[in-house]
């Protein structure tokens, strides 16, 4: 094992989530996926969505439509979707589901427990296309099929083909959706359209140095099969990725550079981020 592998380690094992450090163990030790699922259980409610700070800086218990996505890019991550754990979760985005057929970003329950501030909700939500394009993304991606989805692709296309953003937590979901899309005529114009947006507003912070709450390439394009990792070349993937073992902490884990609810939500994100630095880095052959 490498010394940074060995740091962060020790970081995982003395500070993250019972979840992170299964999915660490799953990822790196060739440990067994049932513990991550089980772990990953506990943050399910009983209306089908998943809340219980599963998002960190949502430290409600109600079930809200970003922890559900949240969820779903850990079943991605380790292939681990099951239709006991995922066949309820139709019915909790039924139940939130707007007129224009898509969920909100937030629910206004986030507001009854602390949150990070922009976490605040309005009393009655607009549906966004983060998270319900993400959603219909990895589930279309792993075969689901639901009257929901239906109702939410439709969505999904006609927001998307109205939106001109440049911000990297509604593009992401729009290329989640793109890239899983069956309509790979029309999903791929938009995806070539998409990646023209993002490296012409300066959306990206190509300085590796770069400080604040920014979007770096390796953010964009995490692993080489990103869809974004076209969008930037092989010497700046390069100087990112070793930027990024250079800014492995003291203790081990890598920092957040946002302001988090509490000491004890710092280290679960740090946690998060840490396993999220450590995939990067074995996708790119770093370790």
């Amino acid at each position: 094992m490498s010394d940074l592998l060995n740091r962060a380690q020790d970081f995982i094992w003395r500070n993250a989530r019972l979840l992170d450090r299964y999915l660490f163990s799953y990822m790196f030790l060739d440990g067994s996926l049932e513990p991550v699922l089980g772990a990953l259980r506990a943050y399910q409610n009983d209306d089908g969505g998943f809340g219980n700070a599963l998002e960190p800086d949502m430290r409600c218990p109600t079930s809200q439509p970003v922890s559900t996505e949240f969820a779903l890019r850990v079943l991605d991550l380790v292939d681990g979707f099951t239709r006991p754990m995922v066949d309820p979760i139709f019915d909790f985005l039924t139940s939130i589901t707007t007129p224009e057929g898509g969920i909100p970003w937030k629910l206004p329950s986030v507001m009854d427990y602390p949150a990070a501030p922009w976490w605040n909700a309005d009393i009655e939500p607009v549906a966004s296309l983060n998270p319900t394009a993400s959603i219909v993304g990895l589930l279309t991606k792993h075969g689901f099929h639901h009257q929901w989805l239906d109702g939410a692709t439709a969505y999904c296309w006609q927001a998307i083909e109205a939106s001109d953003t440049s911000e990297y937590h509604t593009l992401i979901p729009i290329i989640t959706f793109l890239e899983n899309s069956p309509d790979r005529d029309r999903a791929d114009r938009d995806l070539d359209k998409t990646g023209d947006r993002i490296l012409l507003t300066g959306a990206v912070a190509m300085n590796p140095e770069a400080t604040g709450y920014v979007k770096k390439p390796l953010d964009w394009a995490p692993t080489p099969q990103s869809f974004c990792r076209r969008l930037f070349g092989d010497e700046t993937i390069d100087v990112h990725l070793s930027a990024l073992v250079g800014q492995q902490a003291k203790d081990g884990g890598w920092q957040i550079n946002w302001e988090p609810v509490s000491p004890m939500c710092e280290l679960e994100w740090r946690g998060w981020k840490t396993l999220e630095v450590l995939i990067t880095l074995q996708a790119y052959g770093r370790i």
